[in-house]
């Protein structure tokens, strides 16, 4: 009897090692997908925004049975993890996601200093990803598994110098940038470039950095008002911006400010105020006057939440759905995992064009956008009011 019972279970062992050499494992109930996203740290209103969008995706498609794909519908399950704004934590989530938690696809981060530790690790496992809002090249750059629903920052920074230049009818300027923060830095050098290319050289009267956790920045803004700029290119995340705009007003500077679309937070008013009234940054959306499927998004998301998405929470929108549609263009599930991603991270190449809530973008073999950027004007109301459209020639 003993000796029948062993032969039983080395039989089933037997079995079972077939099937797992055989890649036989169950075709999953539900589609799996991570969300890497800045939940703590210095900008939690971009992990917010990022998490109430993914829900309310999650929530409206599982209301009417799960995501279609192939004739048969399949419940979204998302699992939100929190980088905590640190390039560390989000290669320790991004290993968690695809690793442990067995993602099919990853959504964030948002933050480039972010997103390009984060896309490397993507790209090494074999794991399709969409930052929604970083504009570093780098995330992206010679990483065929890694794609970005954002324009760059070198179509970015012509946009606000040529809109500065107009507006201001400025000849000179000052910049101070976030040296720890690998898109704060890129900006900052990309727009000193076109700036001098545009003015000449010497006209950036100021180029001035700061760390992380700076708080005082008045040794660099005494420099910067001493140097008289026509205006003051300031990219930084929002959190720093609010900081910065009020001790420059304090120290005296009166003069004018332009920002990247680091600005466009729901948060920024909030710990900004009337120092940030009339300024101008470059962007992805306007929320006010928006019309057709942005408005729809809007109004719903600002029914559910209470307050009117920035454009992070439009860029999730955008980068959640182009997911969704490469997974239904792959047209099946397949039990094996890492053909199931490959299949993904191929139907995300074969996107040629997408109408987002952000705009109409088509992509380039990257995996970049290309797509019109707006200038928004900061209203006495706090509200981001379209100035101009500028797209890619």
């Amino acid at each position: 009897m003993f000796k029948r019972g062993v032969l039983l279970l080395l039989t089933l062992a037997g079995c079972l090692g077939l099937l797992l050499a055989a890649g036989c494992s169950q075709e999953p109930e539900t589609i799996k997908i991570g969300f890497n996203v800045e939940l703590t740290g210095d900008i939690p209103k971009v992990g917010e925004s990022a998490k109430f969008t993914a829900e309310m995706i999650r929530e409206e498609i599982n209301a009417q049975g799960g995501l279609e794909v192939g004739g048969k519908k399949y419940p979204l399950e998302f699992i939100y993890l929190d980088n905590e704004s640190k390039p560390e934590s989000a290669v320790n989530a991004t290993l968690k996601l695809v690793e442990q938690d067995g993602v099919m696809a990853m959504i964030g981060p948002n933050s480039s200093k972010c997103a390009v530790p984060a896309g490397g690790v993507c790209n090494e496992r074999q794991t399709p990803m969409i930052s929604p809002w970083s504009t570093n090249v780098d995330t992206t750059k010679g990483r065929p598994w890694v794609f970005r629903a954002a324009f760059l920052d070198s179509f970015q920074a012509p946009v606000a110098a040529n809109f500065a230049a107009k507006q201001f009818n400025a000849k000179t300027t000052a910049v101070l940038f976030d040296i720890s923060n690998d898109f704060s830095k890129a900006m900052a050098d990309t727009f000193k470039q076109v700036w001098e290319a545009k003015m000449g050289p010497g006209t950036v009267l100021a180029f001035e950095s700061h760390g992380a956790k700076e708080q005082d920045f008045s040794a660099q803004l005494t420099k910067i008002i001493a140097a008289k700029p026509d205006f003051f290119f300031l990219p930084d995340l929002y959190n720093h911006v609010a900081l910065v705009v009020k001790q420059a007003r304090h120290l005296g500077y009166a003069g004018p400010f332009m920002g990247p679309d680091s600005w466009a937070s729901a948060e920024l008013m909030a710990l900004c105020g009337k120092d940030c009234v009339g300024q101008f940054f470059s962007t992805h959306y306007a929320a006010a006057g928006a019309q057709g499927a942005t408005k729809d998004f809007i109004d719903r998301y600002k029914a559910k939440y209470g307050y009117v998405p920035d454009d992070v929470a439009a860029l999730n929108w955008d980068a959640t759905h182009i997911m969704l549609q490469a997974i239904q263009n792959v047209g099946k599930i397949d039990p094996d995992l890492s053909a199931q991603r490959k299949a993904v991270r191929d139907a995300l190449a074969n996107i040629k064009q997408f109408d987002g809530i952000t705009g109409k973008m088509r992509f380039d073999a990257e995996g970049d956008p290309i797509k019109c950027a707006v200038v928004v004007r900061i209203a006495e109301d706090g509200q981001f009011i379209f100035t101009e459209s500028v797209c890619p020639e």
